[in-house]
């Protein structure tokens, strides 16, 4: 217990209280403390580096179960190998048949199908594949692969299923090679494996294309089988007919209608006789109408020629003559008879002619008109015999167009037989293998850096969660952003942690960290009014034992400190935590009796510090600090001091504080750092402002201060600090009255 001499002052003076406006807590506040946030917590830099600091020992935990784990698990895992064997794949070329009218003949399918990767990877990791390789490599007859087991089916499913469990497939970007790789606990079984698995694999796709190339063939030369039968009945059958219909066919299709058949080829014979004879007659009947209407004949004509000469020659020598002689001459007579007698003798000529040659050419026109007749007669009676002969060639080219049709189903069936023989050898593979799977040198499998790695990091990751959650579960007011943001008061001061279990005594050295925080917090208060600190200040808590007596006594002396008189008045008439073992004096006795402030204030060894104890515990504390003389009672203590600090209880569950604050000027809360949850100091302060009390702000008692808050937090503090111990001595020689004053070790 802390021992502190006092006496009270001779003479007091009580004058009203000078109530001063508070200024309001905002923007404009102290050091911009009152800026009104969100009550929402977000995740920031800030909050994760906060929680990090303050949970530093679990998460660091955290990593160290996540390192160890990652070394056991690493110890407990058997060394697994792994062999790596390279195909490339080969798209087949498609050849695609065009038609007869196409240009090119044939087509390529394109190579870059992405459908066509994609389905030989899904092959190689196939169990029908892996069944195979089991089968191939007899693994089936590994105990180390199956175990101890009899049954053959069984083993082979086993082994498959290692087979396909160890497999792993993967296309090269860019590329069309893939990687097939293979892990075992034994080097030979990778090695062996993944080269049984590429060679099972191109093995497969080679009798996959023999196979299907086969089937083809078996099932063309079925169709090709039953098409011959087809043809050769149609071509009996067509034969039957033309035999039974007595047709004779002279040309290679009967689709050239009746000139194909006998009688149809000696119709057209005669019909084009029949055109020859008709041409022949008409030109003999028309000489013969020319000769018979007087017309001079070719013939006549060549017998006359000689005398038409000698008649143009001599009537040219009498034109001559006639230019001398007149005609009456008798040279020109005898001329001119002579002329007279030449043409006389080529008319006789003419005449004779054209008789001989009508005759002549009146047989030839009877000649001519006497074989049409014939001819005609003769197309005649053909013409009802093609007439009688189409009717039966309708079935005749039914049956030929049948037989014309089963041959050329034969032919395109017998040509594309030929093309899936050429086509279905083995020709090029769609896979080939790049490089073979070697035994792995060293296992790959436990990799403890890379395992250390991860538990690092997983451990980190959990801690860090664990941190958060139990942050966000652990809802306190720990930082004095939490104090800002949540409960929208100003943060005036952090006190860290007493080193001392007594605080009150390492109050006494001016020094401390301790002292040094609650100096700061009176020194901000200086600046929530506009006159200064307020004259009358409720120190209130949210609960017991966070501080607040403590906070009360040290503000007081602070204040002191700052060249102030200070009162400080123990209002806890409940619980009090300053005794001074005297009866009769105090804060209840006062306001029961009709004593002055004088009698019942103590001075303290600190100069300017002034007490008054709580007194004796009422029977109902509120309605003594609801009564009209504990507020005259305060109004002169304001008078009386500069600074009048009120130690309150506690706000929840009782009703104490609520109407001390309604009285004093300003309130000031006590919050204990990651005790005191969110909800209930909201809550008080919400009972607070209810009762009307002006709130200045918070502080923060057993505060850590980390290095995202503040500047001076933890380093201003225990600055210059010494390991002399000061202590508060009391006057021996001093005439005045001594009195014992212990602080309760509850704050």
């Amino acid at each position: 217990m802390a021992s502190l001499g006092a006496s009270g002052p001779s003479n007091l003076t009580v004058q009203p209280e000078q109530r001063r406006d508070i200024a309001p807590v905002g923007e404009g506040s102290y050091g911009g403390y009152g800026t009104t946030a969100s009550n929402t917590r977000e995740l920031s830099l800030g909050l994760l580096w906060r929680v990090a600091m303050e949970w530093r020992w679990l998460i660091l935990a955290a990593v160290g179960v996540g390192i160890a784990g990652a070394v056991l698990i690493t110890l407990l895992t058997p060394l697994k190998y792994r062999s790596t064997s390279t195909i490339e794949l080969t798209p087949p070329d498609v050849e695609i048949l065009n038609g007869e009218d196409s240009k090119g003949g044939r087509q390529r399918s394109a190579r870059n199908d992405t459908n066509f990767v994609g389905t030989q990877l899904a092959l190689l990791s196939s169990r029908a594949l892996a069944e195979r390789v089991a089968q191939n490599l007899n693994l089936a007859a590994e105990p180390a692969i199956v175990g101890q087991g009899t049954d053959r089916s069984t083993n082979t499913k086993i082994a498959a299923g290692f087979v396909q469990g160890g497999t792993k497939v993967e296309l090269q970007p860019q590329s069309m090679i893939v990687r097939v790789s293979f892990v075992a606990r034994d080097p030979q079984i990778a090695a062996r494996v993944v080269n049984g698995i590429t060679d099972a694999y191109i093995a497969t796709n080679l009798e996959r294309r023999y196979q299907s190339s086969s089937y083809a063939r078996d099932f063309l030369q079925r169709q090709i089988a039953n098409t011959r039968r087809d043809l050769e009945r149609s071509e009996r059958q067509l034969t039957a007919y033309a035999q039974q219909q007595r047709l004779i066919s002279t040309g290679d299709s009967a689709e050239g209608g009746d000139t194909n058949s006998l009688t149809g080829s000696s119709l057209v014979a005669l019909n084009n006789a029949l055109a020859q004879a008709q041409a022949r007659r008409i030109a003999a009947e028309q000489r013969y109408r020319e000769a018979a209407q007087g017309g001079a004949t070719t013939e006549g004509s060549a017998n006359a020629a000689p005398l038409r000469g000698q008649i143009a020659a001599l009537q040219a020598e009498y034109q001559q003559k006639l230019q001398a002689f007149r005609p009456d001459y008798p040279d020109m007579v005898a001329l001119k008879a002579r002329i007279d007698a030449l043409k006389a003798s080529v008319v006789a000529e003419t005449r004779t002619s054209t008789a001989d040659r009508v005759g002549s050419l009146r047989q030839e026109y009877q000649a001519a008109r006497g074989e049409e007749d014939r001819l005609r007669a003769q197309v005649a009676g053909l013409s009802s015999s093609v007439l009688d002969q189409r009717g039966r060639l309708i079935q005749y080219n039914i049956l030929r167009r049948d037989v014309d049709t089963n041959r050329t189903l034969y032919d395109a069936l017998l040509q594309r037989y030929k093309e899936i023989g050429v086509a279905g050898g083995i020709g090029t593979a769609i896979a080939a293998v790049v490089d073979r799977g070697m035994p792995p040198g060293g296992a790959f499998s436990p990799n403890l850096y890379m395992n250390l790695a991860i538990g690092a990091v997983l451990g980190l990751i959990i801690g860090l969660l664990a941190a958060l959650a139990l942050e966000f579960i652990n809802d306190t007011i720990k930082t004095p952003d939490d104090i800002r943001n949540k409960m929208q008061l100003a943060f005036l001061g952090g006190v860290p942690q007493a080193k001392t279990a007594k605080p009150v005594d390492e109050l006494k050295d001016t020094l401390s960290p301790v002292a040094e925080a609650y100096l700061s917090t009176a020194s901000a208060m200086q600046f929530v009014t506009d006159g200064g600190a307020p004259k009358t200040l409720l120190v209130t808590s949210t609960r017991p034992a966070e501080g607040k007596s403590t906070s009360a006594w040290a503000l007081a002396q602070s204040f002191t400190r700052l060249g102030k008189t200070a009162l400080l008045i123990d209002a806890d008439m409940r619980r009090p935590a300053f005794v001074t073992g005297r009866e009769n004096i105090g804060l209840s006795h006062l306001l029961t009796n009709s004593g002055s402030l004088s009698e019942h204030v103590l001075r303290t060894d600190v100069d300017g510090l002034w007490v008054m104890p709580s007194g004796t515990i009422p029977p109902s504390p509120p309605e003594l600090i609801a009564s009209a003389r504990f507020a005259s009672l305060i109004a002169d203590a304001a008078a009386t001091f500069d600074v009048v600090v009120i130690d309150g209880p506690p706000i929840l569950g009782l009703a104490d504080s609520p109407l001390l604050s309604s009285v004093v000027q300003a309130t000031l809360m006590v919050i204990e750092s990651g005790r005191t949850r969110t909800r209930a100091a909201t809550e008080a302060l919400n009972r607070l402002r209810t009762a009307g009390a002006h709130m200045v702000g918070a502080i923060l008692t057993r505060y850590t201060p980390q290095a995202s808050y503040g500047y001076g937090y933890g380093y201003g503090y225990g600055y210059g600090q010494k390991e002399q111990q000061y202590r508060y001595v009391a006057d021996s020689e001093s005439k005045k009255r001594r009195i014992m004053l212990t602080v309760r070790d509850e704050d």
